[in-house]
């Protein structure tokens, strides 16, 4: 006589049976599985959010801003960019805006009653009219530098420089220099450009007359078409400096950022990391309910395969309890992990990404760790002789 087969609905059935009988444990057991594929797909995804809105503000600032600066003479001394070198830059065929600043040694206070020493880590330099649009920074308060002002003790300050010093308001006063300086307005945040947040900016011609300025550029920006970038690169040492090229070196600050997100990116392999191992804790919970299950249920075993379960059916049985209960709780990890990358790219202000190979990443896990944690307590049920099974207290 054959054995009754068991459909797919059969299985469901027995599989569900089973977890409803200890429904605490089956909770416990699938909650150490969602914790761990909550963590992967968290960490993705909140990978994936901050890489978009990397990509974002790259889009908006654009990659095609260029920076020269000074290197070192073969002598190992600080070299000098010619005083010309933003003009010979702006010849440059493809350059669309150039802008330069030069270090001033001079410090800025609120007043003159502030020691010299404390200076708030904030620069001061000399700056060309260009410098916002080559940046695409705007102003935030008042006026930019320009062929009227900038010849008088006038500064405009960077967004953090403005922050330390505590001015907001044009027409406010700063100590610069040992006189007085009229502040003319406040910059915006230059992403692209730190150094400029951090900064005091004089007009070009101010700063050599009022602060003992030799006219030498110390930073020079450059924008030009995107598609003649590279072009430009390797052109630009050889016109700023023509005799010596080699003490020029140029970047492009845009890469920073790219250099960020891949560290960024280590980091998330470490999460993920973190995550694998607390799945493959969740997967010896599963295992070990497993275990547990076929010794506690030795009589319904034997009275089963008693009434003609073969040792294939009961085997399949204790596989489904195993696959349902790492699903659920993959199922939940999923939907937490999503639930945690929105709410953290909403707090941050990212666009919420989440990847669709993450979830059905997490779920082909859950269904690998369910067979794995459930096969050898599968196996051991199916093993067992009726008569022992039905003998068992």
């Amino acid at each position: 006589m054959n054995p009754a087969r068991m459909t797919w609905r059969d299985v469901l059935r027995v599989g569900l049976a089973g977890l409803r009988a200890r429904p605490t444990r089956a909770l416990l057991s699938a909650l150490g599985i969602a914790i761990g594929i909550a963590t992967m797909v968290a960490v993705i995804g909140i990978s994936s959010s901050s890489e978009a809105d990397l990509l974002r503000r790259l889009d908006r600032l654009g990659t095609n801003l260029l920076t020269v600066k000074p290197g070192d003479t073969l002598f190992g001394e600080d070299a000098e960019l010619p005083e010309k070198a933003p003009a010979m830059v702006a010849r440059i065929g493809p350059v669309t805006a150039v802008g330069a600043t030069g270090s001033v040694e001079a410090t800025v206070r609120r007043t003159d009653r502030i020691p010299a020493s404390v200076t708030g880590g904030i620069a001061v330099q000399a700056a060309t009219e260009d410098l916002p649009r080559t940046l695409g920074v705007g102003m935030r308060n008042g006026t930019w530098l320009n062929a009227a002002n900038s010849r008088h003790p006038g500064v405009v300050l960077g967004a953090e420089a403005a922050r330390r010093l505590g001015v907001e308001r044009p027409g406010t006063q700063v100590w610069l220099g040992g006189r007085w300086f009229t502040v003319l307005g406040v910059l915006g945040t230059a992403e692209l450009a730190p150094e400029i947040d951090r900064s005091a900016l004089v007009g070009w011609e101010a700063a050599k007359r009022y602060l003992g300025f030799e006219g030498h550029p110390t930073t020079i920006y450059e924008r030009s078409a995107d598609d003649a970038v590279e072009d430009v690169r390797a052109v630009l040492a050889a016109t700023v400096n023509p005799e010596n090229p080699q003490e020029v070196e140029v970047s492009r600050p845009s890469d920073a950022l790219a250099a960020k997100a891949a560290a960024a990116g280590a980091f998330t392999g470490l999460l993920l990391g973190l995550g694998a191992v607390a799945l493959l804790v969740g997967g010896v919970g599963v295992a070990n309910t497993m275990v547990v299950s076929v010794l506690e249920r030795r009589r319904e075993i034997g009275l089963r395969r008693a009434l003609g379960a073969t040792r294939g059916q009961v085997r399949t049985q204790f596989l489904a309890e195993s696959l349902l209960l790492s699903g659920l709780g993959g199922a939940a990890g999923v939907l937490l992990g999503a639930a945690v990358t929105v709410a953290f790219a909403v707090y941050r202000g990212w666009p919420p990404v989440v990847p669709p190979w993450a979830p059905g990443g997490a779920l082909a896990a859950t269904v690998a760790i369910g067979v794995v944690a459930g096969l050898y307590p599968a196996v051991r049920a199916a093993r067992l002789a009726p008569t022992v099974a039905l003998a068992a207290v």
